[in-house]
């Protein structure tokens, strides 16, 4: 089997009810992501957190050294488990992701995290782009309504349309459900 590992992104305070940009069923997410966190620590698989701060203290959330931009209690990493600092949408940019995976010869990437429109899309897409085989466990991921051209988009659809894109061409987008008994 190949060397895998989860890619814990941006599950942070403020896409929390009563945080700066709460997302749609981020608690939901969250529990999903935890299953599968504890199923990588059990098997012994590398965990990695990615947490997101903005560059200036006028961000609209995830200011840096803001409570809003901590890990949420949910799926704060053990002290053996790395936390890319980032950035940028894509986890990858300007930082040492790619070398912590070299590192531990990882082929194969379960992402979990948020948001599913921005930072889940870019590092599921820089990944495959590096070769990993990629995962995406669709319903331990969250995100928000948007609009365009004057129409709200719900969250839902947000999400379906990103899951959809990525599961056409970059990953497997599966269930928790799924994941977790294809590893047994």
């Amino acid at each position: 089997m190949a060397r895998q590992a989860v890619i814990v992104v941006d599950i942070q305070n403020d896409y929390f009810p009563h945080g700066k940009w709460p997302l749609a069923g981020a608690d939901a997410a969250a529990d999903n992501a935890v299953r599968i966190i504890q199923a990588f620590r059990e098997a012994g698989d590398p965990v990695v957190h990615i947490r997101h701060e903005f560059t200036s203290d006028d961000a609209p959330f995830f200011t840096p050294g803001s409570e809003g931009a901590k890990l949420h209690p949910k799926v704060v990493n053990r002290a053996d488990e790395p936390v890319v600092l980032k950035h940028f949408v894509n986890a990858f940019r300007e930082t040492d992701l790619k070398a912590i995976l070299d590192e531990q010869r990882i082929e194969h990437l379960v992402i979990v995290g948020s948001m599913s429109h921005m930072c889940v899309d870019g590092v599921t897409r820089a990944a495959a782009d590096f070769g990993y085989t990629v995962t995406v466990i669709h319903d331990a991921c969250a995100t928000r309504d948007l609009e365009f051209n004057g129409m709200t988009v719900p969250a839902a659809l947000v999400h379906a349309a990103f899951m959809s894109s990525l599961g056409f061409a970059y990953a497997s987008v599966v269930s928790a459900q799924e994941f977790l008994a294809s590893q047994r």
